[in-house]
């Protein structure tokens, strides 16, 4: 193994609120072939927490009782794929043009190449502040757009570097939800010497890639659908404070930022957490935060918004340790 390990090291530094605790253990590799004879060495008992940009999450202040593997610059491969289109004769002579991705990349970066490859679809994502893994493993959406929308077929790998590739029929997919169906089969079985990852699913894997499937269109009109995005989450997110996006999800039929501020919530604090005074779907670190902090405001918030309106918002972010 040639990545850099660390022992009790605090993870607020990899996460996006700059919160949480020490892990016993954080592996950095250093490819993805360092990842996989890590992965093998692993016991087969411990817990695994796989950060990408570390955003969506909250790591409370005891921190993570096992080993934290970071993906962050690795697994940044991304390129335009070529092959027959199977909804046209071979005759047509014509080729589908796909982007296939691994999880690492950031969205931001996915939406850009999309954007100058003149295929179009994933403008949305441009921006969503994370990676590929998580978007996949949450179906991250914005402005109407979902990720799943966009998925021809994805690989995973498992705790034991055993690599997959499965399409989107096998998982059960929803609102900010995606999870392996129980009766799915394994379609492809290979060699450990690829891998790595980001967001766990339930049966223990992990995104290492996917294949897009976009639309064909202009590259002028999808660079500024992406600039139109970005004015807009601008205009109505508060950019460039430590957060980890919408805490909530949206309930059906309504958003849960409105159901925030028509509850007294917006601008309420608790320590060093205050719910954002320029959109209530965000909490925001002041800079002295805690873990705690937050925690307990985001159960204030449940809590009032419970009581005016009978709703119980879900939280979008996962909150582990």
């Amino acid at each position: 193994m040639q990545g850099d390990i660390y022992y009790n090291k605090a993870l607020a530094g990899y996460t996006s609120w700059r919160v949480g605790g020490p892990a016993k253990c954080i592996y950095c590799p250093t490819d993805q072939d360092d990842l996989v004879e890590f992965l093998a060495n692993v016991p087969p008992d411990e817990p695994l927490l796989w950060l990408g940009h570390g955003s969506n999450l909250l790591v409370r202040d005891g921190g993570f009782p096992g080993t934290v593997i970071v993906t962050k610059g690795i697994l940044n491969n991304i390129e335009i794929i070529e092959s027959l289109n199977p909804n046209l004769d071979l005759e047509e002579n014509q080729t589908l043009r796909q982007i296939q991705a691994q999880a690492g990349v950031s969205c931001p970066k996915f939406a850009r190449f999309a954007a100058h490859a003149g295929l179009m679809g994933a403008e949305f994502l441009a921006g969503i502040p994370g990676t590929l893994g998580g978007a996949l493993a949450l179906n991250a959406g914005a402005f109407g757009g979902e990720t799943w929308n966009l998925i021809a077929n994805v690989m995973t790998v498992d705790r034991t570097g055993t690599i997959y590739h499965r399409t989107p029929n096998e998982y059960q997919i929803g609102y900010r939800s995606v999870t392996l169906k129980s009766d799915s089969s394994i379609s492809i079985r290979s060699d450990t010497t690829q891998h790595d990852s980001l967001s766990t699913l339930y049966n223990q894997e992990w995104f290492l890639q996917a294949t897009f499937s976009l639309r064909p269109g202009s590259v002028i009109e999808a660079k500024d659908n992406i600039k139109q995005y970005l004015t807009k989450r601008s205009a109505n997110q508060p950019i460039g404070l430590p957060s980890a996006g919408s805490t909530f999800r949206n309930p059906p039929g309504d958003h849960a930022g409105r159901l925030i501020e028509a509850s007294g919530c917006k601008g309420l604090r608790i320590g060093g957490a205050e719910v954002s005074t320029k959109h209530a779907n965000f909490i925001i670190n002041l800079g002295h935060a805690t873990a705690s902090d937050i925690e307990a405001l985001i159960e204030q918030v449940q809590k009032t918004v419970h009581q005016h309106f009978g709703v119980h918002l879900i939280k979008e972010v996962q909150i582990i340790g």
